[in-house]
């Protein structure tokens, strides 16, 4: 079974700029960043003619500094890359492949930020910024799922990676934020299920309804979405007149959930038919009328 999930679905933020990323942005648009954008201007104007392979490499990622604060993150992760192209061997070609990293992100080029994280992964393994470059790659992944509609295939590879920060790095601020966002993706995918479940319940599809919401009941649990699910079985299984699991739906909504309005509905809804909510038959949903009074579900 797949892991688990607590938390709904909230709107998606892009990653802010970490640790010493952060100070240095922040000193490109202060006074004590003279110098940084007086390099900047160097490369922009009075040395438009001059060829890039004259500055340094400090230079070079001074400039991408500059662009990221003055919210180009293309042309700063340009800027980035030709300290890596340029000075492949040094310090500054490290920094700069992590914030190309995070500039492309910040562009929401999600495959080249993908890729430059996954390059200092592979250059710099034991770095202490290869947590954050992990970090940056899941989020190439989770960023996108409210833009991928239907196809959750991105979903399920954000929650691998997300997954990957938590188990490689699970001391560090972004297993923490990981968790997080694991199980708001994991949360995401109940909802589809949830989504197809009723349009396939307003259709009078039940058969196909149920396959759905018995998903949500089996492998999403402990979503958000679970109590809809098992009322949504029980309208299911009422409208094809198969008691005994309609009643054990309820059974189960109301052992778990009896506080939920979605139990009070099932409740209405089974004594309108002349059901009550308890554990009948030999279904699917026994086994997990079982495992509720062994503590073993949820």
């Amino acid at each position: 079974m797949r892991e688990r999930a607590t938390q709904s679905r909230v709107k998606r933020k892009s990653p802010q700029i970490q640790g010493r990323y952060a100070r240095a942005a922040r000193a490109t648009v202060a006074v004590v960043g003279l110098v940084a954008i007086a390099g900047c201007a160097a490369l922009s104007n009075e040395g438009r003619d001059r060829p890039l392979e004259s500055y340094t490499a400090e230079e070079i990622y001074q400039r991408g500094e500059f662009e990221l604060a003055e919210s180009n993150p293309e042309e700063a992760a340009r800027f980035f890359g030709e300290v890596e192209r340029l000075y492949p061997y040094s310090e500054w070609a490290k920094r700069g492949l992590i914030m190309q990293a995070f500039a492309f992100h910040k562009d929401r080029d999600y495959p080249s930020s993908r890729a430059a994280a996954q390059r200092f992964i592979d250059f710099y393994p034991a770095d202490e910024d290869a947590a954050y470059a992990q970090y940056l790659l899941a989020l190439s992944f989770y960023d996108q799922i409210d833009e991928i509609g239907r196809d959750q295939g991105l979903t399920f590879q954000a929650l691998q990676a997300l997954r990957t920060v938590i188990e490689r790095y699970p001391d560090t601020e972004y297993a923490r934020s990981s968790i997080l966002k694991f199980d708001l993706a994991f949360d995401h995918l109940a909802a589809k299920e949830m989504e197809i479940g009723r349009y396939y319940l307003r259709k009078g599809h039940f058969t196909a309804a149920i396959n759905r919401f018995r998903v949500v009941v089996e492998d999403f649990q402990t979503t958000s979405h679970t109590p809809e699910a098992l009322h949504r079985l029980v309208e299911s299984y009422v409208s094809l007149g198969l008691a005994d699991e309609a009643k054990t739906a309820g059974a189960i909504l109301g052992y778990n959930f009896q506080s939920t309005d979605w139990y009070q509905d099932s409740f209405n809804l089974l004594t309108s038919n002349g059901l009550e909510a308890e554990a009948s038959g030999d279904s699917w949903l026994r086994q997990i009328y079982r495992q509720v009074l062994k503590g073993e579900w949820l």
